[in-house]
């Protein structure tokens, strides 16, 4: 079993929406995280309202700072992929275990929307996105994969609007 771990900067959003999605697609097969620079303290309640209208169990989401992640006591991460510009831009700890690292930009929906229906839709796109590249990423063989391949994976799966179709390329 692989452990990722998705960043962003506040771990109220993106990241923690990813490792909702990434700990229901990828049961069985890896244990998700999620963390922040400079963690917000709670997640965005229109991120965890969605979740739930989707089926995700949220009891255990919460948002944390990536140093939960970097100590000699933390689970020794595999991946992990930064899903925000400014996470991606920090200095990151050194993660025990140098684990394979990646880039998946995706807008921040935090904030977007003057009405409930506008700032569900931002999350809805938010949560679509990332679906999709983190699909691509289960059909890939990666408790198979060297670490150049599947970062060079992750890395084009970040960069691709229909992520599925590369992971056909790399699952067949």
């Amino acid at each position: 079993m692989k452990n990722i771990l998705i960043l962003c900067t506040a771990n109220s959003a993106r990241s923690i929406l990813g490792e909702a999605i990434l700990a229901k697609l990828g049961e069985g097969r890896v244990r998700a995280f999620s963390a922040g620079s400079t963690p917000r303290g709670t997640p965005n309640p229109d991120g965890i309202a969605l979740l739930k209208d989707y089926g995700h169990d949220t009891a255990a989401l919460r948002s944390k700072s990536w140093d939960e992640f970097d100590g000699e006591d933390a689970p020794k991460m595999d991946i992990v992929i930064t899903v925000c510009d400014n996470a991606a831009g920090e200095s990151c700890p050194i993660w025990p275990g140098a684990p394979v690292q990646a880039h998946w930009g995706i807008p921040d929906p935090a904030g977007h929307g003057e009405t409930p229906e506008k700032r569900r839709a931002a999350f809805a796109e938010t949560y679509r996105l990332l679906e999709l590249r983190i699909r691509a990423l289960m059909a890939l063989p990666f408790e198979e994969m060297n670490a150049k391949d599947l970062k060079t994976a992750l890395n084009t799966i970040g960069s691709l609007e229909g992520a599925t179709d590369l992971a056909i390329s790399y699952a067949s």
